[in-house]
């Protein structure tokens, strides 16, 4: 993956989650979200450490779209591998939000592996989590990428 801008996609990732976060809790609209990317106001903490590049801007744009768009598809996948008694909708919004980024990137990117798309959400719900929420998430994404993947991957 030399071509690759990691910490470029790092940035994109954690930008759709805050994207995506915007737009349930204030009523942003996928334009709002992709102009406030563009304009370096995503990621909000950590935009100094991070570069743009075109790679980044695709992949967030990918993300927010396709999980606005296919958001039904994507939340039954989720909700699918809950635990008995829960509901989607009594998820912290933040981890809703992490979980519908991972489901659209698993869904719609497949030249990252699986086990990358993982590590990646997994990261980011450590930096807003410290107690089971990461684990709960990695679990989640884990059984989405066998009903969102199934055929030809075996990450």
């Amino acid at each position: 993956m030399s071509g690759v801008n990691i910490a470029a996609r790092r940035a994109a990732r954690l930008a759709a989650v805050q994207a995506l976060y915007q737009m349930e809790v204030s009523g942003a609209t996928t334009e709002d979200v992709l102009r406030d990317f563009s304009e370096g106001k995503l990621p909000r903490e950590t935009e100094a450490s991070y570069t743009d590049s075109e790679g980044d801007l695709d992949l967030f744009k990918v993300l927010v779209e396709k999980a606005v768009e296919r958001q039904q598809t994507l939340d039954r996948a989720i909700a699918r591998h809950l635990s008995k008694g829960w509901r989607l909708e009594r998820i912290d919004a933040v981890a809703r939000a992490i979980l519908r980024a991972g489901a659209a990137e698993l869904e719609q990117r497949r030249d990252v592996p699986t086990a990358v798309v993982l590590d990646e959400y997994v990261e980011i719900a450590k930096s807003f989590f410290e107690g089971p929420e990461p684990g709960f998430i990695n679990a989640a994404l884990e059984a989405c990428a066998r009903d969102l993947r199934s055929e030809n991957e075996g990450a």
